[in-house]
């Protein structure tokens, strides 16, 4: 899963990986998936993450993706702009 977010309140790098950084460490002990900022490593306030996960069940990497989108947007200050999901 690809995820697109704005972080509003970030108005530097520094405030940037600070989010980045708890965002990435929470969801990986919460949910053991492997989880990395993929694209905009050098804009202040948009970052891309890329998240995965190895299963023999699709409904179940659905169903677990859906609910680090709704981890995500209920614990950390972000605006999702796009989750876009593949499955192989």
């Amino acid at each position: 899963m690809q995820i697109e977010f704005k972080i509003p309140e970030s108005f530097s790098l520094k405030d940037k990986r600070r989010v980045i950084k708890s965002l990435i460490d929470r969801t990986r002990r919460k949910f053991n998936v492997s989880i990395a900022e993929t694209d905009n490593n050098d804009v202040k306030n948009y970052a891309v993450l890329s998240i995965s996960n190895v299963s023999n069940s699709k409904i179940f990497t659905e169903s677990m993706f859906d609910k680090i989108l709704n981890f995500l947007q209920a614990n950390f200050e972000i605006e999702i702009i796009s989750a876009r999901k593949e499955f192989l």
